[in-house]
C-alpha cells in the first residue's frame, strides 16, 4: 500500500465513512442492548468526522490493482471536503432522530415487539451503511472504487424505503407495506441499473486506453457519455426523475431525512467533479429548476410536494455546475451544503407530522401548530432557509448561483432561476407550512413530536440559522477563495425581499379568490405514468403472447415427436419392417449395389 502521509495505524489507512459501515455490521449484536445501540449510532457519526478531520488536506491511499492500475481509495480536496462535511453532520442529525425509532402507533396500539425491533435494526444498520457509503465516494480518487461505493448505496439506502412503517395501525400498516415493497422494488432496479451503466462506462474508457483517476472528464465520447447518463439518473434529471416522488414519500419518516440528504447530493458532487463547464447541463438545471413547481403546487401528498422541491432545488446546483466558473462551482457546493440542512429539516417536521397524525395529506391536517407548535416553528425555520429568506442558509448560497449566471451574462438562465426562486416559495416556503400546522383546522389534536425529534429538528434549525448569519464560515471551506463575495449588499437583500414578498402576495390573493389549487383527494400523474401503466400493460401483453407462442411450440414439438416416435416403432418394433428376418441372399445383393455405387461415384466425381 502507498500513502501521501505517515500513517499512524490501522485507523488511519480507513476511508472516511468505513468507521460507520463497520459499526453498522456490529449492531445486529446489540439487538437486545437499546441503550448500547442508541449510543453507537450517535457516537459513530462523531467519531467518523473525527477520522475525517485528523486526515491533512491533499492526503490519498492507494492500492495496486493489476499490473497497470491503482486503486485510490482515497483522496482528500477542497472540493470533496465540503461533502465530506455535511454527509457528517446529515448522519448525525439523522441518527437522532432516528434514534428511538418513529414513536408509536397514533391510535393508541401498541407495536409487536419484533416487528418494532425489524425497524429500528433495519433502520439504523441501513442508514449508517448508507451515509458511511456515501462519504467513501465523495472521497473516491478513482471510478472503480467509486462504483463499489455507488452500489453500496444503492443496496443499503432499499432497506429505508422496505422498513415497517410501526407508528401505523395494524391494518394501515400491512397497505402502507404494500406500496413501500412495489415502490422499494422500483427504486432498486432503477439504482442498479445506474451502477451498471456506470460499469459500462467504466469498462469502454479502460478498453480505449482512458485513465480510470476520477477528475474532469468531459462528455467527449461514449464511455463519457455513459458515465454521465449513470450521474443522470441518481441526479434525477427531468424523465429520469420520478424514481425519487415514487420511493421518498414510502420510507418511514426517519428513512427519508436519510434519503434526502445522500443519494442526489452525492450525485451532483459527481457531476461537480466530472463534468464542470458541460454547458448541456446549464439548460438542463434550468428546466429541473421550473418544471417540478407546477407539479409540486397541485401535489396533496405533503411529503410528495418536498420531493417535487428537491428536484427544483437541484436544479440550481447542476445549474451552477453546468457553468462551471469557481463562484458557481462555490454556489453548488453551498447550496448542496445548505439544501441538505433545510430539507432535512422539512423532511423531519413532515414525518413527524405523518408519525403523529398517520398521513402527510394536506387535505386532512390543519390546524396542529395547537397542539405540535414546536414541530411548527422548526417547520417554518425549514421553509424560510429553502426560500432564502435573508439570514437563512438558504439565502447565502443560492445567491452565489444567481450571482454567477448574471456574471456570465445570461439572462435567460437568471430570469427562470428567480421565476424558480419564487416558485419554491409558493410550494414549501408557503404550502407545506400552512396546509399542515394551519389553513383550515381538521379539530384533531396530537402529541408533539418525540424529544430526540425535537432535539434534532432544533439542531438542524439552529444550522440554517447560523449559517445564514455567518456565511463566512461556510465560504471558508468552499473550494474556491470567497474573500471579496458579501451576500449581504442593498441589492441582494432588498430584491430578494421583494421577490418573496410578491410571492407572498400572490399566493394570498389566490388562495382567497378560490383560484389557488386546493387540497384534495387525487392522484397527480407524472412521467412515470408511462412506464407504471401503459408499458407495464404492455409487457403483461407481450408476456401473455410469449407464452402462448412458447404454448404453441411445446405443442407442436409434442405431436412432432409422438408422430416420430409411432414412425420409428412401425420401422423398427418388434412388427416393424426392419425387424423382419431378411435372406443372406438378399443381404448379398444390397451389399453389391452399394460397392457399385460407390465405385461409379469415385470414377465419375473423383471421390
Amino acid at each position: 500500500m502507498t500513502h501521501s502521509f505517515p500513517l499512524a495505524g490501522f485507523f488511519h489507512q480507513l476511508p472516511p465513512g468505513s468507521l460507520l459501515v463497520i459499526g453498522a455490521l456490529v449492531l445486529p449484536f446489540l439487538r437486545r442492548q437499546v441503550r448500547v445501540r442508541q449510543a453507537m449510532i450517535l457516537i459513530l457519526p462523531l467519531l467518523s468526522a473525527w477520522h475525517l478531520l485528523s486526515m491533512p488536506l491533499g492526503a490519498s491511499v492507494t492500492i495496486p490493482f493489476g499490473p497497470d492500475l491503482e486503486l485510490i481509495l482515497l483522496r482528500i480536496d477542497r472540493l470533496s471536503l465540503v461533502w465530506g462535511y455535511i454527509f457528517h453532520i446529515a448522519a448525525f442529525l439523522g441518527a437522532l432522530f432516528a434514534l428511538r425509532g418513529d414513536g408509536r402507533p397514533h391510535n393508541g396500539e401498541v407495536a409487536r415487539d419484533p416487528e418494532r425491533r425489524w425497524s429500528l435494526l433495519a433502520t439504523h444498520a441501513a442508514a449508517l451503511i448508507y451515509a458511511g457509503s456515501a462519504i467513501g465516494a465523495v472521497f473516491a480518487g478513482d471510478l472503480l472504487t467509486l462504483f463499489v461505493y455507488w452500489e453500496v448505496t444503492a443496496l443499503a439506502s432499499v432497506f429505508l424505503v422496505l422498513a415497517p412503517h410501526t407508528y401505523l395501525g395494524k391494518k394501515a400498516q400491512r397497505a402502507q407495506g404494500r406500496r413501500s415493497r412495489a415502490a422499494a422494488m422500483r427504486y432498486l432496479i432503477i439504482q442498479v441499473a445506474s451502477g451498471v451503466i456506470l460499469l459500462a462506462g467504466i469498462v469502454l474508457r479502460w478498453a480505449d486506453g482512458g485513465s480510470l483517476v476520477f477528475d474532469a472528464l468531459g462528455l467527449v465520447d461514449w464511455p463519457t457519455g455513459l458515465i454521465f447518463f449513470a450521474f443522470a439518473i441518481k441526479a434525477a434529471f427531468p424523465l429520469l426523475h420520478n424514481w425519487l416522488q415514487d420511493s421518498y414519500p414510502e420510507a418511514t419518516p426517519s428513512g427519508t431525512v436519510f434519503l434526502s440528504a445522500f443519494t442526489t447530493k452525492m450525485a451532483i458532487y459527481t457531476l461537480a467533479r466530472g463534468f464542470p463547464g458541460t454547458e448541456i447541463l446549464i439548460w438542463i438545471g434550468v428546466v429541473m429548476t421550473a418544471f417540478p413547481i407546477f407539479f409540486a403546487v397541485i401535489e396533496n401528498d405533503l411529503r410528495r410536494v418536498l420531493a417535487y422541491s428537491l428536484n427544483n432545488q437541484l436544479g440550481f446546483m447542476v445549474v451552477g455546475v453546468g457553468l462551471g466558473t469557481p463562484m458557481s462551482l462555490n454556489g453548488t457546493a453551498a447550496h448542496a451544503f445548505a439544501h441538505i440542512l433545510y430539507k432535512a429539516l422539512l423532511f423531519m417536521a413532515m414525518g413527524a407530522v405523518l408519525m403523529r397524525t398517520g398521513t402527510a395529506k394536506g387535505s386532512e391536517l390543519g390546524g396542529l401548530y395547537k397542539s405540535m407548535p414546536w414541530t411548527a416553528g422548526f417547520c417554518i425555520v425549514g421553509a424560510a432557509s429553502i426560500s432564502a429568506f435573508p439570514l437563512t442558509s438558504g439565502f447565502v448560497s443560492k445567491s452565489l448561483i444567481l450571482s454567477a449566471a448574471a456574471e456570465q451574462h445570461m439572462t435567460l438562465v437568471w430570469m427562470v432561476l428567480l421565476f424558480a426562486s419564487a416558485g419554491v416559495f409558493h410550494h414549501s416556503g408557503i404550502k407545506i407550512p400552512f396546509f399542515a400546522f394551519f389553513a383550515h383546522d381538521s379539530g384533531k389534536r396530537y402529541d408533539e413530536a418525540p424529544r430526540h425529534m425535537l432535539w434534532a429538528m432544533g439542531l438542524t434549525a439552529f444550522l440554517c440559522l447560523a449559517v445564514g448569519m455567518a456565511p463566512q464560515v461556510l465560504y471558508g471551506i468552499l473550494p474556491y477563495p470567497m474573500e471579496t463575495y458579501e451576500p449581504y449588499t442593498p441589492f441582494h437583500v432588498i430584491s430578494q425581499l421583494q421577490l418573496l414578498f410578491f410571492s407572498a402576495l400572490a399566493f394570498t390573493v389566490l388562495n382567497r379568490w378560490g383560484i389557488y389549487p386546493p387540497e384534495l383527494r387525487s392522484t397527480v400523474l407524472d412521467f412515470d405514468w408511462l412506464y407504471r401503466r401503459p408499458l407495464a400493460r404492455c409487457v403483461v401483453a407481450g408476456v401473455g403472447v410469449g407464452e402462448g407462442i412458447w404454448q404453441g411450440m411445446v405443442s407442436s414439438g409434442k405431436g412432432l415427436w409422438e408422430a416420430t416416435v409411432v414412425r420409428v416403432k412401425r420401422l423398427c418394433g418388434r412388427q416393424g419392417i426392419f425387424a423382419h428376418t431378411w435372406p443372406s441372399g438378399a443381404i448379398a445383393i444390397c451389399a453389391v449395389l452399394m460397392l457399385g455405387l460407390y465405385a461409379l461415384m469415385f470414377l465419375v466425381l473423383g471421390y
